[in-house]
């Protein structure tokens, strides 16, 4: 049975899941638009889904078939972490795509397609059926309801986050993660990318958040919606501003942190994360990587 990963209705989480193989997504015109590469690595099993793709493409050029211009380039994460420009199809283009691919999963997969573009319109008429869907994956994964509660309430404080930046004049993506990377380092003394390193996250779609434990989650939103409250009451504007009150927002994470360590002896940033998690079947409790 397939599943999603992302938190629903959120562009910049942009990953799905079929039957276990990560797809790759992005939100563009309202609608999602996914990594023409991975459903062909889904539906073929190639060892090199965009060589297989470059040569699908090459073939539907030279028979003049139109399904070529139902992609658009756009850019998905790499495996190296980066932006990337890639080929993209929404719904309807993939649909035309999947014709020309011989699978014996093509069906499954249509069906899989269309249910995750209902899903999303019933959840731009009721947004609370995507939070609840969210509560769901991960709690199949094994995740317990306390955990489950902090995680959503932590989104909630990073969309009012980034919707605060936009308004502030923050645009680039680039800028986004200087911001987010300035409040970890002052609340964690370390950026996403080196604390994902810290937890022996080795993988791209490995979301550092998912792997964080309680206290970790609780000082990450507090970084958060300081920094929110600072650019709000200082009026931020533009990117020199905001980071300005990101690094004064971290601070005062960072500063309630080792407060803490220093009263309970015991450091807030663990090792532990939720690796093995869905292997272990519905466990409640963090394991240890290495």
């Amino acid at each position: 049975m397939s599943k999603k990963t992302a938190i629903p209705g959120k562009p910049e989480n942009n990953l799905a899941v079929f039957q276990e193989k990560a797809i790759r997504r992005t939100w563009h015109n309202e609608e999602w638009w996914f990594s023409v590469a991975d459903v062909c690595g889904v539906l073929t099993d190639s060892p090199d889904a965009g060589a297989y793709w470059r040569k699908l493409k090459q073939r539907l050029v030279t028979e003049g078939s139109e399904v070529v211009t139902f992609c658009h380039g756009l850019k998905l994460e790499a495996p190296d972490g980066k932006q990337r420009v890639t080929d993209c199809a929404n719904t309807e283009g993939l649909f035309r795509i999947i014709q020309s691919i011989p699978s014996p999963k093509a069906e499954l997969f249509k069906r899989w397609l269309a249910q995750v573009g209902y899903e999303r319109v019933k959840e731009i008429e009721n947004p609370e059926l995507a939070a609840a869907r969210m509560r769901e994956l991960y709690k199949a994964k094994g995740y317990s309801d306390d955990w489950i509660e902090k995680r959503v309430r932590g989104i909630a404080i990073r969309d009012e986050l980034t919707n605060e930046w936009n308004k502030r004049g923050v645009k680039a993506q680039r800028e986004y993660s200087i911001l987010t990377a300035e409040i970890s380092r002052a609340t964690f003394g370390m950026t996403p990318t080196e604390y994902k390193a810290f937890k022996s996250l080795e993988k791209p779609t490995d979301i550092l958040r998912d792997h964080m434990n309680d206290l970790e989650l609780i000082f990450s939103m507090l970084g958060e919606a300081s920094t929110t409250e600072i650019a709000r009451n200082k009026d931020a504007q533009g990117f020199d501003e905001n980071r300005s009150a990101a690094l004064d927002g971290g601070a005062v994470a960072g500063s309630a942190r080792r407060d803490l360590e220093k009263k309970s002896g015991k450091s807030i940033a663990s090792k532990e994360n939720y690796k093995q998690l869905p292997e272990a079947g519905a466990h409640k409790r963090l394991k240890k990587s290495g």
